[in-house]
């Protein structure tokens, strides 16, 4: 019975080291692999890096094996490389058309999901599709503009794909009630429908909170809570800018019954408590966390982000959850994503450089801070097996925190 329970231990710790999706594989953007020693002073060394054409999906790690979802030209390309060389394994493509209104970039900014020995995309354009984990051939696809005549928003379609058993979930904002549909994950069927909700660029979150699954989207409109099974709405709360220029992109955070949820342009931020079905706000107010893009962590009973616009310069703060109380905050980063590494915190900001952190709500230390690209980091990274992944705007790299 001890060598079972270890083996079922050691299985749990490899499988929580991967990260099969956005924010991680508790799609909170926190790692629990072991414990990562300081790199070296000069830098942690880069292992390798990969020249990539366009967009804002971070990369996805399982099994060894890294997804990079880009564009190249007119296509949007899936490719498998080896986590730990870079090298490729299989590659496939389809054509996309998607122009950006702003003149930003044209690829894809969805994060691939990998599970059930699948790839699930979700194109710029709305283009969803299923592919074989392993060799890459198409098992799949559907057209959310043209199947639910869903509209592309600001900056294209961003939701990246939920899997919760075997449908897969995304806020696409379609018509006639397809504001949110799940999808059969083996053959691509639309299972349910649900809502009248435009799409936003945050992603959903699946939490059970008082014993109830709840599928947590934060659309343009506001939080919706949902049983991923059939698509019943549990609950829903309207928060959003009252300026229509603007968007909801923060991922909301479940903690026990606290959900929070956040965005920018004068409405910041707000924490519900959850009782069954019913909701009660314990706080709300633009002064504590005003999240722009980025996503926050939490740990303990005190959440970690950027607060404030990106392009005015977001300041680094933590937050006491329950209550909203600034802590501290640290001006001077501009913006950037966070990664949960066990007690530690890893910022990699716009500029290129990660900052290592403690994640202690007592001040703002840091533990160790090195450039590690020129180019400009908007895509959420990911960290699998003690490896750091991240894609500048032209470039994939890997570098290793190891300290081997």
């Amino acid at each position: 019975m001890r060598s079972l329970l270890t083996l079922l231990l050691i299985g749990t710790l490899l499988k929580a080291e991967d990260w099969p999706q956005f924010l991680g594989p508790r799609r909170d953007g926190s790692y629990q692999g072991k414990a990562l020693p300081l790199w070296p002073s000069n830098g942690p060394k880069v292992i390798w890096q990969k020249n990539i054409g366009a967009g804002f999906a971070g990369p996805a790690i399982a099994e060894g094996k890294l997804i990079l979802f880009h564009r190249i030209n007119n296509q949007e390309i899936i490719e498998c490389l080896d986590g730990s060389t870079g090298k490729p394994i299989w590659r496939t493509a389809y054509l996309a058309d998607y122009i950006d209104d702003f003149r930003f970039d044209n690829g894809p900014r969805a994060v691939p999901s990998i599970a059930k020995g699948k790839v699930f995309t979700h194109g710029a354009h709305g283009k969803i599709h299923a592919w074989d984990f392993k060799t890459g051939k198409k098992l799949w696809s559907l057209d959310a503009r043209t199947r639910f005549k869903a509209k592309k928003g600001f900056f294209g379609f961003a939701c990246s794909p939920l899997v919760v058993k075997d449908t897969l979930l995304l806020n696409i904002g379609g018509n006639n009630g397809a504001g949110i549909i799940g999808l059969d994950t083996s053959n691509g069927k639309l299972r349910w429908q649900s809502t009248d909700e435009t799409a936003s660029y945050a992603s959903p979150i699946l939490s059970p909170i008082t014993e109830v699954s709840h599928a947590l989207f934060f659309t343009r409109e506001g939080l919706v809570s949902l049983d991923p099974s059939n698509g019943k709405i549990h609950f829903s709360r309207r928060w959003r800018p009252a300026m229509n220029a603007s968007v909801n992109a923060c991922t909301p955070i479940a903690v026990g019954n606290l959900i929070f949820v956040s965005t920018s342009y004068g409405k910041g931020a707000t924490v519900l408590t959850i009782e069954g079905t019913k909701t009660k706000t314990l706080w709300s107010g633009d002064n504590s966390m005003s999240c722009h893009y980025s996503s926050c962590v939490t740990l303990d009973g005190y959440l970690y982000g950027f607060h404030g616009r990106q392009e005015a310069g977001a300041d680094l703060r933590c937050i006491e959850l329950k209550t909203g109380r600034v802590l501290w905050n640290q001006p001077g980063l501009r913006s950037g994503t966070l990664t949960l590494a066990n007690k530690e915190i890893l910022v990699l900001t716009e500029r290129g450089e990660l900052v290592r952190i403690a994640a202690s709500p007592k001040n703002y230390t840091v533990l160790q801070r090195s450039k590690v690209t020129r180019e400009e980091v908007r895509a959420f990274p990911a960290l699998a097996h003690g490896r750091f992944y991240f894609r500048g705007e032209k470039n994939l790299m890997c570098i290793d925190l190891n300290g081997k």
